[in-house]
């Protein structure tokens, strides 16, 4: 593995000069921080021109350095900002403002790609195309158009070489986690090969576009009947893998609050709807729209939620939905010892986790909401505790799990941003109700003994072979015990470094009192050194022996 991270690493020695320069620029800041030269603080600065010295933090030098990354990064610090379990809430927090500054392709180049997927002139394709874009990301632009059929849409163009670029900062992102995962003791306990091997995946989902317009055509059946929330619909016939054509939603979008405001409608119930469209495809769906901000939100005319860009989703099979069920009926419950366990059930929990320190946290957690009115309960901050509660026990949530909880705390902000009087706890209480409910449903325990019933079967058709394969190696003596002695070393060394202490300190006992030359003032020269030998390895035992206890009793 380390060759093959070196080698894909030299493929690309440009690329990773590219990033070691920026990131240095960006971490250099604290480094030089204390030195009093303002010719040399005057040169630290972002590519926007802002000082690094003294007024921006850490977490925001992050955020700048990967956007200054370009495309790969960004991406990459978006999907982190979900890990609050790993990164902690003043990082993840900054990684959510990441937002692609870049300016948009030319007008030419869009329509070259456009013509080029779909094997039409764009004046065969369109009766309209607006040259200047509706948006510029980091992946896509938007253009407005008119079909020939007279239908208003918005055609997505990938940019240009984006692809290119992403597939040479994968290889390197991918190298660096496979080094760090190697020889990083401290950083494999984050799994970063694993956090990057998910972030590829969901990279090279984004960059095509066919997952987004399947994405949009699945919301459009799941939402066909509700008459309270529009999908754009999708034009298969003028999408590829690089471009898809959807309806063009005309409204007002989630982030003009002024417009909101004068519209005339009721934003408490558009707030409303917009947050039990996501419970829906939450509880009911199990696969949902992963990127609440008011921005992907559209006020249509009679409160309708439009929604608009459905690349980033997140979906929940039948097991970690029933897990997340089962956590949330036990905080609804207010059972601690229910949450704890399904903490535990759900996060990867390291050897040296403390689970009734963790019940103890839990229960402290919960007694903050004990009596209070729905109303008065933020969801969102609730999680965000109890997502602290888990990272500070190093406990690492499953990817999928942490999108959700990510969703479900931004997708309340963006509910209050709208209005102030609208309670996601309030919202959710006739959903967990309805979860009680389903869980004791004839069909859920029949679904439920099918799937036991099946398990079984395999252990037991595999038992008997398992079985006859370990009494064979016995028998043939090529049975093989592998025993893992966690945390023995440190106790090793301290056990050979007392006896060689002891033995130091006889040793030069003897000499001492036989007074074995050379001596001076009649004492033995090597006796007096051996006991300067072994009070000092003595010492150093001693306080590696404190060093231990006190750690023991932080944790």
């Amino acid at each position: 593995m380390k060759i093959d991270a070196l080698a894909r690493m030299e493929r690309h020695a440009k690329r990773i000069a590219e990033i070691a320069a920026v990131l240095g620029k960006y971490g250099l800041a604290d480094l030089f921080g204390g030195f009093d030269y303002a010719w040399l603080k005057d040169r630290l600065k972002s590519s926007d021109g802002h000082a690094l010295i003294g007024s921006v933090t850490t977490a925001a030098r992050t955020r700048m350095a990967l956007t200054e990354l370009g495309t790969t990064f960004i991406k990459l610090g978006q999907m982190l900002s979900t890990r609050s379990d790993l990164l902690g809430p003043e990082l993840t927090e900054e990684l959510s403002e990441l937002q692609s500054s870049v300016p948009p392709d030319a007008a030419a180049v869009a329509r070259a790609t456009i013509e080029k997927e779909l094997e039409h002139p764009i004046e065969e394709l369109f009766a309209e195309f607006e040259d200047e874009p509706l948006a510029a990301a980091s992946i896509a632009q938007v253009h407005a158009a008119v079909l020939t059929t007279g239908q208003s849409v918005v055609v997505k163009v990938r940019r240009a070489g984006v692809a290119e670029q992403a597939a040479t900062d994968l290889e390197i992102v991918q190298a660096l986690a496979e080094l760090l995962e190697k020889h990083s003791p401290a950083l494999r306990t984050y799994q970063p090969l694993a956090v990057v091997r998910q972030f590829r995946r969901t990279l090279l989902r984004e960059l095509d576009f066919t997952y987004e317009r399947r994405n949009l055509e699945e919301f459009g059946r799941n939402f066909a009947d509700d008459s309270t929330v529009c999908i754009p619909e999708v034009f298969g016939d003028f999408c590829s893998h690089q471009v898809v054509t959807m309806e063009r939603l005309e409204g007002i979008r989630g982030t003009d609050i002024e417009d909101l405001q004068q519209s005339g409608e009721d934003l408490g119930e558009f707030a409303r709807r917009g947050a039990n469209m996501y419970l829906e495809m939450v509880f009911r769906d199990g696969f949902y729209h992963a990127d609440p901000h008011p921005g992907n939100l559209i006020l249509l005319p009679g409160n309708v939620v439009g929604v608009i860009d459905c690349g980033m989703v997140g979906r929940i099979d039948e097991d970690l939905r029933e897990e997340v069920e089962s956590l949330l009926l036990g905080i609804v419950e207010n059972d601690s010892a229910i949450v704890a366990e399904q903490v535990l059930n759900l996060g990867a929990v390291p050897s040296s986790c403390s689970r009734e320190k963790l019940r103890t946290d839990l229960q402290e957690f919960m007694a903050d909401y004990t009596g209070h009115p729905l109303n008065e309960i933020h969801v969102g901050a609730a999680l965000a505790n109890l997502v602290e509660i888990i990272r500070r026990h190093h406990i690492v949530l499953p990817p999928t799990l942490a999108m959700l909880l990510k969703t479900i705390i931004v997708l309340e902000g963006t509910s209050r941003r709208f209005s102030p009087d609208v309670s996601l706890s309030e919202l959710m209480q006739p959903y967990c109700s309805r979860l009680l409910l389903r869980r004791l449903s004839p069909g859920r325990i029949a679904k439920r003994a099918v799937r036991a019933y099946r398990a079984w079967d395999r252990l037991l058709k595999a038992l008997p072979r398992d079985l006859a394969d370990l009494l064979a190696r016995f028998r043939d003596g090529t049975l093989t015990v592998h025993l893992d002695h966690r945390h023995l070393d440190p106790i090793v060394n301290r056990l050979v470094l007392g006896v060689l202490t002891a033995a130091v300190f006889l040793g030069s006992s003897e000499l001492w009192s036989r007074e074995a030359k050379p001596v001076l003032f009649g004492v033995s020269v090597f006796g007096a050194l051996g006991y300067v030998v072994s009070l000092f390895l003595g010492w150093r035992l001693l306080r590696a022996i404190r060093k231990s206890g006190n750690i023991q009793s932080k944790d």
